[in-house]
């Protein structure tokens, strides 16, 4: 087989224009992260990975402690928390974004996390250029204010102009707004998968796989609490009727199916299912269903699921240590934080260059040293210890 007869794959990420906004979607429905983040929560071990992947991406934060606790916005907001949502983000979209505010100098005065699934681009003109980002608290519609739900309409898309903080340009902007205060700032958005480009998350490829995970779940849990497997079937024959007080004919049951319901369940063995016959000479009995035992199966297709996602988020060796292959001790755990630390210095460098980008830019100084390194998380002991002090 070459590349002309191999099947071709489907597209990802479809991106169509929507007159309506003038931008492009991001995915056919235009719900690509929305739908991506539900799939990923629906599987417990996806859920895991990326909760490990987002943590390990935020650190121990900024290793500048004093640039870490600057309140950046008039929320209060630190540095360091702002980084906490935009690891979210960049765990969860491969993307974060930025909304910056400016004085009337054109200086940097505030940043807000701007939710990157509620982000959309505008169309590219001419020369390949977007313009403005379009923000939406929830593109799929179900949000609501006051009881009331938030439509996806021109009224409720806010079109912010994209990041660009020469001061010429942000004083053009104000003047053109009618002042500062109907000026709406500019958002730094920016993707893994480059400039103007729609991300796909870093798990896009097991996708199928954690479907299969929260199936899997399904199953277990449906055998366990909902009788799913029938063990054998009781065979009874009807009871003769009766009159009851209004004169009707009401019908007798030797066994009621309630009764059933007693000796079945998680903490019993048997399901039981009830047949009645008509014939009075057909005595009870009971025949037992041969059932295939597809234990095996399920273990194998659960185990090799489980694994392709831990790969999907480079977790191998966390697998490793959870399947018992490479044992646990102090010193295992400290190699695979060391080790899952280095996986994630892209990411890392990704959100630097992003606080370097606005904060080159501030109104008063607050990291001098322009060092917005992210301090790398480390393995802790029971005791408090860290890999650094451990022999």
């Amino acid at each position: 087989m070459n590349v002309k007869t191999a099947k071709k794959p489907e597209s990802r990420i479809d991106t169509n224009y929507l007159s309506k906004f003038k931008m492009s979607t991001f995915g056919n429905d235009n719900l690509y992260p929305q739908t991506i983040a539900s799939i990923a929560a629906s599987s417990g071990t996806a859920t895991l990975c990326l909760n490990r992947y987002a943590k390990f991406i935020e650190g121990n934060g900024f290793k500048n402690v004093d640039f870490a606790e600057v309140a950046v916005n008039r929320s209060g907001d630190t540095a360091d928390s702002i980084l906490h949502l935009l690891s979210q983000d960049l765990a969860k979209f491969g993307g974060l974004a930025i909304h910056v505010n400016y004085n009337l100098l054109g200086e940097i005065v505030e940043i807000q996390h701007v939710p990157f699934e509620n982000c959309r681009l505008e169309e590219e003109d001419e020369n390949g250029h977007v313009s403005h980002i379009l923000i939406h608290p929830d593109w799929r519609g179900k949000k609501t204010r006051n009881g009331v739900i938030v439509k996806v309409d021109s009224n409720n898309v806010d079109r912010i102009n994209v990041f660009n903080p020469k001061k010429n340009v942000v004083l053009s902007q104000i003047d053109k707004a009618g002042g500062l205060e109907y000026y709406k700032g500019q958002v730094l958005w920016v993707s893994m998968a480059g400039s103007n480009t729609y991300p796909l998350a870093i798990y896009d490829s097991v996708i199928t796989e954690m479907s299969t995970d929260e199936g899997l779940s399904n199953i277990k849990n449906r055998n366990t609490r909902n009788n799913f497997l029938v063990s054998c079937m009781l065979v009874v024959k009807k009871g003769s009727p009766r009159i009851d007080d209004n004169g009707e004919e009401v019908e007798t049951k030797l066994i009621e199916a309630d009764d059933l319901k007693r000796f079945q369940g998680d903490t019993n063995g048997n399901k039981i299912m009830l047949v009645e016959l008509e014939q009075d000479e057909e005595e009870p009995k009971i025949v037992p269903f041969t059932t295939a035992n597809y234990d095996k199966d399920f273990t194998v297709t659960d185990n090799s699921t489980v694994e392709r996602i831990y790969a999907a988020f480079s977790q191998e060796l966390f697998y490793a240590i959870r399947i018992g292959k490479l044992g646990f001790s102090g010193q295992v755990m400290r190699d695979a934080y060391e080790y899952y630390a280095g996986q994630v210095t892209n990411e890392q460098r990704f959100i630097e260059r992003a606080f370097d980008k606005v904060f080159r830019y501030w109104h008063v100084p607050v990291n001098p040293s322009m060092n917005f390194s992210i301090q790398p998380i480390k393995y802790m002991n029971s005791d408090g210890n860290t890999s650094d002090n451990q022999g």
